[in-house]
């Protein structure tokens, strides 16, 4: 396999604030949070990747594309020289298609210090797709957002009565002890008009959910509040969410719901499958890990999360894609046992989850990067199809109504942003 040879050149720019002003209206590539990270405009290389294998062979696709690259980054920080955006399929039988995405221009901003990095395809092989030649030096211009639009997010393959009846088929499981935990999803379908400017939904995202990773790659958008793996000069550091309650409707009652979840046994469990799951994937790679006392509640716009932090050194020279390969599916998104989860989830949900709940993130020449669950997220198509993904742990004292009113919770980020 031939890798591509990319010439890549990092300055230094003045601050640009408005990084969302910069991207493609209907191709947006954007890692965000706290309106700091990265935009991406064009496409210099495109990688492709599915099955079983899809994470651990764009580990090694991407070393060669270093290995191939000539990188001038004299500022040498996060987030600049060589950078890929990606998205992953949750499942290894999607049809959905995993993505590494490389940039003819990324503007990265961290801390009001600004750069852009500019990419071109000086020599083209199997590996990808590209021009073959210098890209054009694409100018940096913040193109206001387009008119507004408000569309309605429908009922999908499993309406609210099929969800409901997969939660119970899925205690039932739980209760004849075939699996501990389990994940199920429901979704939403919609269709945006033509024309219409992606930007405005994603612009919804960053400014309702500001301590989220908003992104955007290859149709996929949303804000996740969970990271997956961040991967720092040797350093890792992942948050586990699982755990979830509505917020209340002033502070009493917001203080309260927030006890509440942090005394609750069952999403106790459902948080410590989640932790463990984490744990054992990330052992193998690190020489030491540490993991905060005692789970605590984080708080969403319109929910509270129980979350864990955990630490650690790497200690085998993985790169943060060999990390998510390692870790995904975590049982925070699939369930415990891993595989009968994964056949429960088959069984159950009548729909491809595509890259729902899949890693989504970027990734540096050095192997460094963030990678966050793609969650609170929807897939658009080439086409204007839009198809939405909330889901929840079920383990044995799950209700299926209460499971219910937990997708719609989750569901708003997206829906408000689109309507």
């Amino acid at each position: 396999m031939t890798a591509q040879a990319l010439t890549v050149e990092t300055t230094p720019i003045s601050d640009i604030r408005q990084l969302i002003l910069l991207l493609d209206q209907r191709k947006p590539l954007l890692w965000m949070r706290r309106n700091q990270g990265l935009a991406g405009i064009g496409v210099a290389l495109r990688l492709e990747f599915s099955g079983p294998t899809r994470m651990t062979d764009a580990a090694a696709a991407w070393r060669e594309v270093v290995a191939a690259a000539t990188v001038n980054d004299p500022l040498a920080r996060s987030g600049t020289g060589l950078i890929a955006f990606g998205a992953f399929a949750f499942d290894e039988s999607s049809s959905e298609t995993s993505v590494l995405i490389v940039p003819e221009v990324v503007v990265g901003r961290e801390n009001g210090e600004c750069w852009v990095t500019r990419t071109h395809l000086t020599e083209a092989g199997p590996t990808g797709t590209g021009t073959g030649t210098p890209a054009p030096d694409i100018p940096l211009a913040l193109r206001p957002l387009g008119d507004e639009y408000r569309i309605s997010l429908l009922p999908g393959a499993l309406p609210p009565d099929g969800f409901r009846r997969a939660v119970g088929d899925a205690v039932e499981h739980i209760a004849n002890r075939d699996l501990s935990k389990v994940v199920l999803a429901r979704d939403l379908v919609g269709h945006l008009p033509a024309e219409s400017d992606l930007r405005r939904a994603i612009t919804e995202l960053a400014l309702g959910y500001p301590d989220c990773w908003t992104y955007a790659v290859d149709g996929l958008v949303g804000s996740s509040p969970e990271t997956l793996i961040r991967a720092d000069h040797g350093e890792v550091n992942a948050r586990v969410l699982a755990g979830t309650i509505s917020r209340g409707a002033d502070a009493a009652a917001d203080h309260e719901a927030a006890l509440t979840l942090a005394t609750s046994a069952k999403d106790g469990d459902e948080h410590e499958f989640a932790v463990q799951s984490v744990l054992n994937s990330l052992r193998p790679h690190t020489s030491h890990i540490t993991v905060s006392e005692v789970p605590f509640t984080v708080k969403l716009p319109n929910l509270w999360h129980l979350a864990t932090d955990l630490e650690g050194t790497l200690s085998d020279g993985s790169n943060s894609l060999d990390l998510i390969a390692a870790l995904h599916p975590t049982a925070a998104v699939a369930g415990t046992p891993t595989d009968d989860a994964l056949a429960l989830i088959r069984e159950l949900e009548p729909f491809d989850r595509g890259r729902y709940a899949g890693p989504v993130g970027w990734i540096g020449a050095d192997g460094d990067g963030e990678w966050a669950i793609a969650l609170r997220c929807a897939q658009v198509d080439a086409d204007g199809g839009i198809t939405a993904y909330a889901g929840c742990g079920i383990v044995l004292d799950s209700e299926p109504e209460r499971e219910l009113a937990e997708t719609k919770m989750k569901f708003r980020p997206v829906v408000e942003a689109f309507g």
